[in-house]
């Protein structure tokens, strides 16, 4: 699936970094951070369509985890992946816009959803998506931010740095997870 959102990053990105003095100063951290973060989109997209409910609250929450990648950029030590460490930044201040009350959880829309759409018994593949939608849209918030981690293709070495859990609490929330998707679309 193609995600797309009203504005180009490229708008956004400018619009940030205009309003920032530092930017003006520094040029190259200005273009490097403009391409890491167009090479890297989607994740801020995943996240977006996983965590508010319509478009004006998804270019919201869009804005804000670009605003927060920013400030957040100089501190980036490169110790993980630059993709590890949007993720982190883009799951975290979507959490804290949904505790803040400012968006719904809503489900995850990302490409690889039809892999796992085959322990759903019955129906056409739009109506098993439906299914998995609906029961992600009823994990929690952390839940949900594996299960996309997890679709994604992340290590459970990589999902323990973006998320902060210990690589064993990982694999025993991931198999919990499973079980309850399984569970919640078998009830469906």
């Amino acid at each position: 699936m193609i995600y797309s959102l009203p504005c180009t990053v490229t708008n956004h990105l400018q619009a940030i970094l205009i309003s920032q003095n530092d930017a003006v100063k520094q040029p190259d951290l200005h273009s490097t951070f403009l391409s890491l973060v167009k090479q890297h989109e989607r994740i801020i997209y995943k996240v977006c369509y996983l965590y508010a409910a319509n478009a004006t609250d998804r270019q919201d929450l869009y804005q804000e985890i670009l605003v927060q990648t920013w400030k957040g950029y100089e501190k980036f030590r490169g110790d993980a992946k630059f993709s590890t460490w949007l993720y982190q930044v883009a799951i975290n201040t979507a959490i804290a816009d949904f505790r803040r009350g400012k968006n719904s959880p809503v489900s995850f829309t990302g490409d690889d959803l039809p892999e796992i759409s085959d322990n759903i018994a019955g129906g056409t593949e739009t109506e098993q998506l439906e299914q998995l939608h609906a029961a992600i849209n009823q994990l929690n918030d952390i839940e949900k931010a594996l299960v996309m981690l997890y679709l994604d293709g992340n290590t459970y070495d990589e999902m323990e740095s973006i998320m902060g859990i210990p690589n064993g609490a990982l694999r025993v929330k991931m198999t919990r997870i499973k079980e309850k998707l399984r569970q919640l679309t078998k009830n469906n």
